[in-house]
């Protein structure tokens, strides 16, 4: 296959690249490299095998046609490129919109044109429910818990776009819904939730369980936003791999369809238990200072990821023990990538 991945220079865009590289399969990455980190993930990814690389900035339509133009033969888009952070949307939402929903639109609007035989993922995230106005929370064994929701927040649950990150991710999402159903592309939305594991340069308002591992393995200060007890269903990158896999080897039962993604109900992780799973590690307590909420955090998402498992046979395998056991040696082994 021909894979396009955009953001493939990123934590969960390298993991996947290298892994179909490593199939043998032809992958076209795109990327701006304006995160911290993917310059050094796109040199890893290129030690694992040949890529072809485009830098660039999805913002810019005309580029991006470009590049499409000269893989028309592409069998799939993975579209991973994005502004991350809820915090960051508040303080840019112009910047965050054209990130987020423009540059959405510009990579569906090049695959209809160029490629329009290819199967589009798109990742979109757990944020498009908002703050889960519906829903019954309640404090349970010190943990925030959806006590009406044993099975965690399912597809049909209503759209509640909260944040600017929260409306520009979600304009996009049903964008990409929209596309199969009006021009019959092969699109799928993937409503990820917490994404962790190796290569993943985490920072304090995104991709917290890398923050808080790199963190903590460094003796930086570390704050946490409420009292610790929020909680998200985590889940190892290289699950999600094996998703996309299923995805684009079903493309027409999946298409104009959304899936929620993430662990599920048995990979329910705190920020407390984390900083606990991590003291152990370290063999020592984890302090922290504390603050008030942010703006847009959810106090508890845990998708329901039964739909996946019943359309494509999909479910977590990495248990949460030993999805941090590697992302803490890999943190451990390369410290130096992390400054001093």
């Amino acid at each position: 296959m021909k894979i396009i991945v955009t953001g493939g220079a990123g934590f969960i865009g390298c993991n996947a690249a290298a892994t179909w590289v490593s199939r043998g399969h032809d992958v076209v990455v795109i990327d701006d490299l304006s995160r911290r980190g993917t310059d050094r993930n796109l040199a890893w990814l290129r030690e694992r095998g040949a890529v072809s690389f485009h830098q660039h900035d999805i913002r810019d339509a005309a580029g991006l046609d470009r590049i499409f133009a000269a893989h028309v033969d592409a069998d799939a888009v993975v579209h991973l490129a994005g502004q991350v952070a809820v915090t960051t949307s508040v303080l840019e939402p112009r910047q965050d919109f054209e990130i987020n929903a423009l540059g959405t639109f510009n990579v569906l609007e090049a695959t209809r044109s160029r490629c329009p035989q290819a199967t589009l993922l798109f990742a979109s995230t757990n944020k498009v429910y908002g703050s889960l106005p519906n829903a019954k929370v309640a404090l349970v064994d010190e943990r925030q818990t959806l006590v009406d929701r044993v099975h965690g927040v399912g597809e049909d649950e209503p759209l509640d776009f909260h944040s600017p990150y929260g409306c520009s991710k979600g304009a996009a999402d049903q964008y990409v819904l929209d596309y199969a159903r009006i021009y019959g592309l092969r699109t799928v939305s993937l409503r990820q939730s917490c994404i962790y594991g190796r290569r993943q340069f985490g920072i304090e308002d995104q991709g917290w369980v890398a923050w808080f591992t790199i963190a903590a393995s460094l003796g930086r200060p570390m704050t946490i936003y409420g009292d610790g007890r929020q909680v998200r269903d985590v889940l190892f990158v290289d699950d999600l791999v094996e998703l996309y896999d299923a995805c684009l080897a079903n493309p027409e039962l999946v298409k104009g369809r959304a899936y929620n993604v993430g662990g599920g109900p048995e990979n329910r992780l705190s920020l407390r238990e984390l900083l606990a799973e991590l003291g152990r590690r370290l063999g020592k307590p984890i302090e922290v200072k504390y603050a008030a909420p942010r703006p847009g955090d959810q106090p508890v998402f845990v998708a329901d990821v039964r739909r996946a498992q019943a359309d494509l046979g999909w479910a977590p395998r990495t248990s949460i023990a030993a999805g941090l056991d590697a992302l803490f040696a890999w943190v451990s082994e390369h410290r130096s990538l992390f400054g001093p």
